[in-house]
């Protein structure tokens, strides 16, 4: 399925064709960006197991995290594991042109997955994150939901691979995506 532009519009399709690819595959396993973690409710009470990946605390403003402690909480309590850790595909790299200027290879990766669009380059992003955390099975298919900005857009079908060997990650499908980049 094809959005014709990104953004937070497409939420609530995004998810009912991400909830109907993982009963049609028999997936078990979703992994959501969701930094408020709106987009991570969503999915509740499918029989998934969900985990919601946040932006990095600081992402924002210095020492800061995004998600309120409050809906963290919620999360949890209804079974969804909250993953805030370093981006992937930043991290040091981003310290390092943000201090001595060029492009550094992760950001080299990020910048050709938007070629996709911005929710793909996410959804890559956060599988790798949420395997390397133990929180989603190694070999397996899973699903993984990311945006444009705020919301979700962007669903994909992905086996990823821990960090190390992030290159054996397979894209199998992209269930859903806009056609603005």
């Amino acid at each position: 399925m094809l959005w014709e532009k990104k953004g937070p519009q497409n939420t609530a399709s995004t998810v009912q064709a991400a909830l109907k690819r993982a009963q049609e595959l028999g997936i078990k396993h979703l992994v959501v960006a969701s930094n408020t973690g709106e987009t991570a409710e969503k999915f509740l009470d499918q029989g998934l197991e969900i985990v919601c990946v946040t932006h990095q605390t600081g992402f924002a403003a210095p020492g800061e995290n995004e998600m309120a402690p409050e809906k963290r909480q919620q999360l949890q309590e209804k079974g969804v594991k909250v993953l805030t850790t370093t981006h992937l595909l930043a991290g040091v790299d981003k310290a390092f042109r943000l201090q001595f200027g060029g492009i550094y290879p992760s950001e080299i990766v990020a910048t050709a997955l938007r070629m996709f669009g911005q929710g793909v380059k996410v959804c890559v992003e956060i599988a790798s994150m949420a395997l390397d955390a133990g929180l989603v099975p190694f070999g397996e298919e899973i699903i993984c939901i990311g945006g444009s900005s705020r919301g979700a857009d962007t669903a994909c079908v992905i086996v990823p691979a821990h960090s190390s060997d992030f290159f054996k990650t397979v894209i199998k499908e992209i269930i859903c995506m806009p056609r603005e980049k």
